[in-house]
């Protein structure tokens, strides 16, 4: 099969999606497809060939939000490459700029489109509105978010069933909902894998010497909730004050939980590493003892499948987003206050035979996850929209797509 994936965010950028959707993409070949990526020049505004034309970057302004750029709809020089790939199926990964391009071609050449929708916006109107018109923006972002997973795809994938309910109970979208786990690499995070000279000097650069780490890995920004982990950590600490929380990532409030840190006078228990190279994140799951995440706004939490590999038993928010991958008092706990969020923290630093349990657990419940399962998955949805094909060729398509985003914005 020839397979066309389309995404904003790819290698060197680094997130959850681009992981995932470089781990599919190398599945995929090993299963014996052609893969072709079309994504965004992260560096400039030029195209870039790579890979002997079958990688095209294509140039976009910056958002602000986070690193991502938006391009144009419809970038002409990469159209007669893509026409010579002779895709059979595109796979797109992202609603806006190159997911609109997706859907151009993909009714121009008359290709099946396959969505997979990785990014709950509405937890994410703030940082363009500031706080100003939320309400109406989040229905704007609904009315766009039903227009490009209905209208213009064959069919849609969703991580999580908290992400199928999104569309089933609140958008009423009434046609196929796939709910795929997003996979990873899990066999990199394995423990026998990782060197332990240089976790150990990892840990002497990070001042850690004794006592139980608790490890936050993600985004740093208001919405993951960090906060939370913060403040309790000044209670954790009380009783077990050799205990070290480290969060390790970048984002847009670093500097305000450095400065919340140093404010609840704990900032030589709380370690910020900032943003880590890809190839080193296996080195911090491995020199830790808990994973923890309040986060409330994820499709699925990446991080918390890695540590799971990573054999690390796992404190998360009581969300559906985590729900079908920590298996409460088997593989971690999932915790519904601060209270219910210290006593099990408690529990887990004071016993290290239950760390040990749980992580082995944990380990065992990452296979699920594993690459070779996700792509198989895909592949089955890949042949659906093949199999119920009846895309005719249509030219007007960008026109029609530029018309719906005019009402959905409110312009005539």
């Amino acid at each position: 099969m020839r397979i066309g994936i389309f995404t904003d965010t790819y290698p060197p950028y680094i997130n959850g999606v681009s992981t995932s959707i470089k781990m599919l993409e190398n599945a995929l070949k090993k299963k014996g497809h052609k893969v072709f990526i079309v994504t965004v020049n992260p560096d400039d505004m030029s195209y870039h060939f790579e890979n002997d034309g079958k990688i095209i970057r294509i140039p976009g302004i910056p958002t602000g939000i986070y690193d991502y750029r938006l391009t144009a709809a419809y970038p002409i020089r990469a159209v007669n490459k893509i026409k010579e790939w002779n895709l059979d199926i595109i796979h797109s990964h992202t609603e806006f700029g190159i997911g609109t391009f997706a859907r151009v071609i993909g009714k121009q050449l008359g290709i099946p489109v396959v969505h997979t929708y990785h990014t709950m916006y509405e937890d994410y109107v703030h940082y363009i509105t500031k706080g100003y018109f939320d309400g109406a923006s989040k229905k704007i972002v609904e009315y766009l978010t039903r227009f490009y997973c209905d209208k213009t795809i064959e069919e849609l994938i969703v991580p999580t069933k908290k992400t199928y309910d999104l569309f089933k109970e609140k958008y009423k979208y009434d046609r196929n909902v796939h709910i795929i786990p997003t996979g990873i690499e899990i066999e990199r995070f394995y423990e026998e894998k990782i060197n332990r000279e240089k976790v150990n000097k990892l840990k002497e650069e990070l001042g850690i010497k004794d006592g139980v780490v608790i490890l936050y890995l993600g985004r740093v920004a208001s919405e993951k909730s960090i906060d939370f982990l913060i403040n309790n950590h000044s209670q954790v600490i009380k009783k077990y004050k050799n205990s070290k929380l480290i969060i390790v990532g970048d984002g847009p409030d670093l500097e305000s939980y450095k400065d919340l840190a140093r404010k609840n006078h704990i900032e030589k228990n709380v370690i910020f590493t900032g943003k880590v190279p890809w190839s080193e994140v296996p080195y911090y799951y491995a020199l830790a003892d808990i994973f923890v995440t309040a986060s409330h706004t994820e499709t699925q939490g990446l991080t918390v499948i890695e540590a799971m590999a990573s054999s690390l038993p796992v404190l998360a928010l009581d969300d559906e987003s985590f729900k079908n991958t920590v298996i409460d008092g088997l593989t971690g706990y999932l915790f519904k206050s601060k209270k219910d969020y210290l006593d099990k923290m408690f529990l887990l630093v004071s016993n290290e035979e239950l760390r040990k349990n749980m992580g082995h657990q944990a380990r065992v419940n990452s296979e699920a996850y594993s690459s070779k399962y996700f792509a198989e998955r895909v592949l089955s949805v890949y042949r659906l929209a093949l199999k119920n094909k009846k895309i005719k060729k249509d030219k007007s398509i960008y026109s029609r797509i530029k018309n719906t985003i005019k009402k959905g914005l409110g312009k005539k």
